[in-house]
């Protein structure tokens, strides 16, 4: 179980593997897990399998007919009324934090990499395993973000990733902080790129371009 899991250790033999999808295992968690044990809406898996099948859960507004789906980093869970966005707390820990429907209309995604297919068009690839097509690949460079409706994933802010974006840090020593971007220092070798701030830096891989969006705040569990 990887330790970004919020779940106590050497309780219980055997654990849920989420369904193979767009996130990493380090980066998400099965739905199943999350009610039961997180979030504490249900009390065994046979409930959890009710709850889906009775079509009362969503994962970025689309309804959830996998207890096993991977719910990962800014996906937004909606259990019946309750929404809920996935984050890392200054521990590298997967938190479910409560917000409001107006918040989880949205969501925000990083450019992984962009990708020519047929027809000459360009695809962008996102953190999250989804991909779009856009009219102007030179618009978009990889490590922007997008903050898209849910569900239907229309572009409604473009976040550049440059100096002076305000970013959220998902890696390295300083995981779930916010900080403003100093440099951004492209390395012409097989090292990867660095971004420094204020007090600090680490690899670019670790940070994530939030720009003004407004995140929920989270107190740090152990």
């Amino acid at each position: 179980m990887p330790r970004s899991w919020p779940l106590p250790r050497k309780t219980t033999v055997w654990v849920t593997r989420p369904s193979p999808g767009g996130h990493s295992l380090e980066r998400c968690m099965p739905v199943n897990l999350i009610v039961r044990d997180v979030l504490g809406r249900a009390q065994s898996a046979r409930e959890v399998r009710f709850i889906v099948h009775n079509e009362l859960i969503k994962v970025d507004g689309r309804v959830c007919k996998d207890t096993r789906r991977g719910v990962g980093l800014m996906d937004v869970l909606s259990l019946g009324d309750e929404h809920f966005r996935c984050m890392l707390d200054a521990n590298g820990r997967l938190r479910y934090v409560k917000i409001s429907a107006e918040e989880a209309a949205w969501k925000l995604v990083r450019i992984e990499g962009k990708t020519t297919i047929k027809g000459g068009k360009t695809q962008l690839n996102f953190h999250d395993g989804r991909n779009m097509i856009v009219d102007d690949a030179k618009e978009f460079s990889t490590g922007d973000s997008l903050k898209i409706s849910l569900p239907d994933q229309t572009v409604l802010e473009h976040i550049a990733f440059v100096e002076d974006v305000r970013c959220y840090l998902i890696g390295g020593t300083h995981v779930g902080e916010m900080a403003f971007m100093k440099e951004r220092i492209v390395k012409r070798s097989s090292m990867p790129n660095e971004v420094a701030f204020d007090e600090f830096g680490t690899t670019e891989i670790n940070v994530f371009a939030v720009g003004d969006a407004s995140l929920p705040a989270m107190e740090v569990k152990a």
